[in-house]
């Protein structure tokens, strides 16, 4: 599976990278031909590209900090799943499996 971890600062990005190479998948910063997309809500043009995703059929996994519940559930409405950044790891996980 590869999986874009796009819009991630340093810390995720090594954090999740690990998680993704442990599960035996591939860890892309190029969103065209992956199978899960990593998406920081914080990031520029995050929400256009949950949205453009969602769209291609491609699954979207968006974090970010709890205080920001507006951009969450924006998120969530462009049809990603979106968590707070203390459980992005586990859930990251969970799809994985």
């Amino acid at each position: 599976m590869t999986v874009a971890l796009l819009g991630v600062d340093l810390l995720f990005r090594s954090k999740l990278s690990g998680i993704v190479t442990a599960a035996g998948g591939v860890v892309s910063r190029d969103a065209e031909g992956c199978d899960l997309a990593v998406i920081a809500i914080e990031a520029p043009r995050a929400m256009e590209l949950i949205t453009t995703l969602h769209t291609r059929g491609v699954p979207v996994l968006a974090f970010g900090p709890h205080g920001r519940a507006d951009l969450l559930r924006a998120a969530r409405d462009a049809g990603a799943v979106a968590v707070p950044n203390s459980q992005i790891a586990e859930v990251l996980e969970q799809r994985l499996r």
